[in-house]
């Protein structure tokens, strides 16, 4: 007996849409290039606008606690309407963030600048990872991957760019990333039509299961398991991403330009890593790569502190390859635990990871300035072990594959 083949229809919901994917990790790369173009410029501002270390804190603490309190809030009112054209609109609050920041010549202003900043980020992230999983068609780990990658990319290229192009010609020309955010404007306008027409349909075809066995209680003491997870792997993070070049320049005695070539080497690992992480969940289940790439890290991190300089670099590229493969596996587990709510949890976990690198910095940062950068780093070596707790993760049940 022959099969009929599934109608075009059909097998156009069930395909990954790599064209979308591609687009809204572009538009990743351009979001939080721009987001971390903010903290790059702190030396210039400071110079300009005559600032103490107190009021660049505050700062970020306006433009990372916009981003992280509205995440959560947006993703739950986009689960109960969608919200295609919210993604254009956030890319514009970013470029008037930007346009703002190129134009503050005070403190009040600069604040406003950092909040719209952290305005747009908050509609992004939640609503792009909705995206990421109506293009998956089905291969959910991949795509959360290919979507954090991009904002790992972006995330290196804006302290980057900042020092090539701010730093030559003042804060004036932070306006010209502007042009940017219209770029990122459009792309994010025909994503938005995709997501219309097209990405509504692919959701119902692929809404995750309900894994019946799991009582509510369960499913909270997984989602606070989650919680933890994140709280290692991002304050262990941010201890690398803020202050590793002062380490290298305190322990090796490197030059700023020398440790920052390092600090691109971590993050390209750490890009490595995303990409890994969402392929291997997809095939061999995400509560095994979110119980290796936290604890499996420990090793590596109690050794990084003892290390000389060449083994230095090969243990941060493993710490941030075998780091970064957690966060894809860790959303993904989570929407397949509320599987309804898919919007509101990227927007919860996206929000509660900026958070804690936000108080992880600072944190660390009066934990070096009373001791020194060398403890910061021994102290930091001991929370992979959180990563034990995966252990109490209820087993979900294995999806189709793609």
């Amino acid at each position: 007996m022959t099969v009929a083949p599934a109608p075009p229809q059909t097998a156009a919901v069930h395909a990954t849409a790599f064209v979308v994917l591609f687009a809204i990790s572009f538009c990743h790369l351009l979001n939080d290039m721009m987001q971390a173009l903010l903290s790059a410029i702190y030396p210039t501002l400071k110079a300009q606008l005559h600032l103490n270390y107190a009021q660049i804190g505050f700062v970020t603490l306006s433009c990372q606690a916009t981003a992280s309190l509205l995440q959560p809030a947006v993703g739950l009112i986009a689960d109960k309407r969608p919200m295609p054209w919210s993604l254009p609109i956030g890319m514009i609050a970013t470029l008037l963030g930007l346009v703002a920041l190129s134009l503050a010549s005070s403190y009040g202003m600069l604040i406003f600048a950092a909040m719209l900043i952290g305005s747009g980020s908050a509609v992004f992230h939640p609503e792009s990872s909705r995206v990421a999983r109506m293009a998956s068609g089905g291969r959910h780990g991949l795509a959360q991957a290919l979507f954090q990658v991009g904002g790992n990319t972006g995330q290196a290229l804006g302290p980057l760019t900042a020092a090539i192009i701010v730093a030559l010609y003042g804060q004036h020309s932070i306006a010209w990333y502007a042009a940017l955010a219209l770029i990122g404007f459009v792309v994010l306008w025909n994503v938005g039509r995709w997501y219309k027409h097209h990405g509504l349909a692919r959701m119902d075809a692929h809404r995750a299961p309900h894994h019946a066995a799991l009582p509510r209680k369960k499913i909270w003491q997984a989602l606070t398991i989650l919680l933890l997870l994140i709280f290692s792997k991002y304050f262990y993070l941010t201890s690398i991403s803020s202050y590793y070049t002062f380490y290298l320049i305190h322990a090796f005695g490197l030059s700023v330009r020398q440790a920052q070539v390092h600090l691109f080497i971590f993050l390209a690992a750490v890009a490595a890593g995303t990409l890994a992480g969402g392929w291997l969940g997809d095939h061999f289940g995400r509560k095994y790569v979110i119980w290796l790439s936290i604890l499996g890290a420990l090793p590596f991190t109690l050794l990084l502190p003892h290390a000389d300089l060449f083994w230095t670099t090969v243990l941060s590229m493993l710490i941030g390859f075998i780091m970064a493969s957690a966060f894809p596996a860790i959303v993904v587990y989570a929407q397949e635990l509320l599987p309804g709510n898919v919007g509101m949890i990227a927007g919860l976990f996206f929000g509660y990871s900026f958070g804690i690198a936000g108080l992880g910095a600072a944190a660390l940062g009066v934990l070096a300035d009373h001791t020194d950068i060398v403890f910061v780093y021994k102290v930091c070596a001991v929370l992979p072990a959180i990563g034990l707790m995966a252990f109490f993760l209820p087993n979900l049940s294995n999806r189709k594959r793609a």
